[in-house]
């Protein structure tokens, strides 16, 4: 099917709090009830979908945040408000995490910037309506961490699994140090001055202090990760990837030495809770 006349395939149901599709509408979201994220607080389970969203007037926003990577951010009140990455490259362009919505105007908009080779969601809360915008673009493969692939509710032709290491194009890279989930993952390439740049999903955020990230298993729920587990995501950073900026998928970024920060961060991070700093914490 051409270009002209391609259309996504239909999603029909999502879940109108994570946005993520599903095949079967029923029962609760299980994204939503595990304890990483939250059901709705009066308890009802409602499902929505991209055409439910564009008669309220949902949109994607496109915006540069630096040459060759733009933030796409969904105007809905479906969705977590994650704001994918589209890094745009000589090889083909990388949808870094998804939107939970699509219609016609995002498609052209993306189109615009040279169309999309490959899809690669860091983890299940990114998902949105990945096969709706596979399709979109003949049917882009859609690279979901082997270890999550369980939480994968709608089946296409797109959809492919990674472990390990993955470069969907050449010059971008992704690794899966985890965390987060199991396979979380995180993606790397060379920014257009040279630097090297890190798309780092829920697998380490920006916070508001210059100069420091954070590590969680939960964001909504505050729920920690180890000691171990926190060195061990710095370690497999470090050890891959020079990282002198870093956007997370939500609006967080690090703009200047930020493999230093995700370092020195991890360590304060891991010597809290290993209980080094009680002192400072009172006698209860």
């Amino acid at each position: 099917m051409s270009k002209q006349t391609m259309q996504p395939e239909p999603v029909t149901a999502q879940c109108a709090l994570c946005g993520v599709e599903t095949d079967t509408p029923s029962g609760t979201c299980p994204i939503c009830a595990d304890e990483r994220q939250y059901l709705p607080a009066d308890g009802v389970q409602r499902w929505s979908s991209p055409a439910e969203q564009a008669r309220r007037g949902a949109a994607v926003e496109l915006s540069e945040l630096e040459p060759g990577l733009w933030a796409l951010d969904t105007r809905s009140d479906v969705g977590i408000g994650q704001q994918a990455k589209l890094i745009v490259t000589q090889a083909g362009n990388v949808l870094v995490d998804v939107p939970a919505f699509i219609d016609d105007a995002a498609i052209e908009a993306v189109r615009a910037l040279g169309g999309l080779a490959a899809i690669v969601p860091s983890h299940p809360h990114m998902f949105g309506v990945q096969s709706a915008w596979s399709a979109a673009f003949d049917d882009a493969p859609v690279w979901v961490s082997e270890p999550d692939a369980r939480w994968v509710a709608r089946s296409f032709p797109g959809l492919r699994s990674w472990s390990g290491e993955l470069e969907p194009v050449p010059g971008i890279r992704a690794s899966q140090p985890g965390g987060h989930f199991p396979g979380s993952s995180v993606v790397h390439f060379r920014a257009a001055d040279g630097a090297g740049v890190l798309l780092s999903g829920d697998t380490i955020a920006a916070v508001p202090r210059a100069g420091w990230v954070t590590f969680l298993r939960s964001f909504p729920n505050r729920l920690p990760l180890s000691a171990a587990v926190v060195r061990r995501i710095a370690a497999h950073v470090g050890a891959r990837y020079d990282v002198e900026r870093l956007y997370d998928n939500f609006e967080g970024r690090v703009l200047r030495d930020a493999g230093e920060a995700i370092a020195s961060s991890a360590e304060r991070y891991a010597r809290w809770v290993s209980g080094e700093f009680d002192h400072l914490t009172g006698e209860g």
